[in-house]
């Protein structure tokens, strides 16, 4: 009887799973817990193939989008005190970004074949129109700088700032051509043409007195030499020059010099003194607080900062939105900047390492150099902050040159055949190819 009740028991213990026998392995813990787990799942997110596409893509819409929201709130006064509309920047900026979103479009689309022909043709028409700006009767002088063009209406269109897209596209094309031909272990190849022809459209922008435009220009310059290669003696031979040549500059212009004397500026500078723009932008980051004092609230923009919808649009984030919006603001940038490394670390073909690694540079240097002269770190260099101020002039080349990395990720191999994949068509026939045939009898 006993030995039949415990025949019973056994009859009614579940049956072991498939795969339980001798030959099974034992049991792990779940994956992917704890701090490390956590690593380990960003790094596998960030090794995808089309990690850097979506991260450009997304940083850079988002900068400009919230960057819209704040041209609008900071030039709201601004625009009733010269009697238009409260909507007057917010409007002229809207349209420059849709515009300049359909040539971001256009450029993430193009082939690189078509960006490396348009390199020539788009650095004489800059350089062309550079020069006339210079002319009597067609240039215009903005605050001192005589660097604009008259379109008609409210509109008119700085040519420098396309001179950093055409050094990009042009210098690119220029050391990707020498590189193939190995013509870049001779130092006259790694500088001529490419330094003659930089300091050509450097010697155009001081003309107008435009010196932030030609700092950009300057690291755009040492960006694509440092990817070239060049030799530390090399590097360190042009930096000085370049350096003595900004000091003579800096030092025989008072406007200049009353701008780098007020970095790190403590106290109530009067109204006319240089340094109250520098003074109040600190003042509006100080007041902002952890979450700021709201969308619109700012107290700076009521006249006490003289441009806070452009070069200050940093500190009048701060005021509204406090060191979180801020901060914000910096990850996106350092998202963007740490993506365009990435394209150009991971290519194999030249012309998109130099242009990736010159856009990269042109859109941080540009950034650093706003942020830094709002936080009294550096001089007030007057350019503005790459998608996010006021500016059609400069967001339509920056927005194309956001398209430009867009396709360079889109064209890596790998990025390829993950976007194929992502077709409904091609995916539904990988699916079909990978379901395996059952014997007519199994379920």
């Amino acid at each position: 009887m006993p030995a039949e009740k415990s025949s019973a028991v056994r009859s009614r213990r579940p049956a072991p799973p498939r795969g339980a026998g001798r030959g099974s392995r034992p049991s792990r813990p779940p994956r992917g817990s704890g701090v490390r787990g956590l690593y380990e799942q960003a790094r596998r997110a960030w090794d995808r193939p089309l990690t850097a596409y979506y991260v450009i893509l997304g940083a850079s819409l988002l900068i400009t989008v919230l960057g819209l929201v704040m041209v609008y709130s900071a030039s709201m006064i601004k625009a009733l005190t010269i009697d238009k509309s409260s909507t007057y920047f917010f409007g002229k900026q809207f349209v420059a970004a849709v515009i300049g979103g359909a040539l971001m479009l256009v450029a993430s689309r193009m082939p690189v074949k078509l960006h490396r022909a348009l390199a020539y043709p788009m650095l004489m028409v800059t350089v062309f129109l550079m020069v006339l700006v210079q002319v009597p009767g067609i240039g215009m002088s903005v605050n001192g700088n005589q660097n604009w063009l008259y379109l008609g209406g409210p509109f008119q269109i700085q040519p420098s700032e396309f001179g950093k897209l055409a050094l990009v596209l042009w210098g690119a094309d220029l050391l990707a051509r020498k590189q193939d031909k190995r013509l870049l272990r001779q130092w006259k190849h790694m500088l001529v043409p490419l330094v003659p022809v930089a300091f050509t459209l450097l010697g155009l922008i001081m003309l107008g007195g435009d010196m932030g435009t030609a700092i950009i220009l300057t690291a755009i310059l040492f960006g694509l030499l440092w990817l070239a290669g060049a030799p530390t003696r090399l590097f360190a031979g042009v930096l000085g020059f370049a350096a003595a040549l900004a000091f003579l500059l800096i030092w025989t212009s008072p406007n200049r010099m009353s701008r780098l004397s007020c970095m790190g500026i403590i106290g109530e500078p009067d109204p006319d003194d240089g340094c109250w723009q520098a003074a109040h932008g600190i003042y509006a980051l100080a007041s902002g607080g952890w979450f700021g004092s709201g969308l619109g609230a700012s107290v700076e923009k009521w006249g006490q900062l003289p441009e806070p919808h452009t070069d200050f649009i940093f500190a009048i984030t701060g005021e509204e939105l406090g060191l979180a919006g801020t901060l914000s603001v910096l990850a996106l940038f350092a998202a963007l900047g740490y993506a365009g490394i990435r394209v150009a670390g991971r290519t194999e073909d030249p012309f998109v390492r130099f242009a990736a690694g010159g856009v990269t540079t042109w859109i941080m240097a540009q950034a650093v150099i706003n942020i830094g002269a709002v936080l009294g770190l550096l001089p007030i260099a007057g350019v503005p902050l790459p998608l996010f101020s006021y500016g059609g002039s400069a967001l339509l080349p920056t927005m194309f040159a956001v398209g430009l990395m867009i396709a360079f990720a889109r064209d890596d191999p790998a990025a390829k055949a993950a976007l194929a994949m992502r077709r409904p068509g091609v995916r539904w026939k990988t699916m079909r190819r990978r379901i395996k045939k059952r014997p007519s009898g199994e379920r």
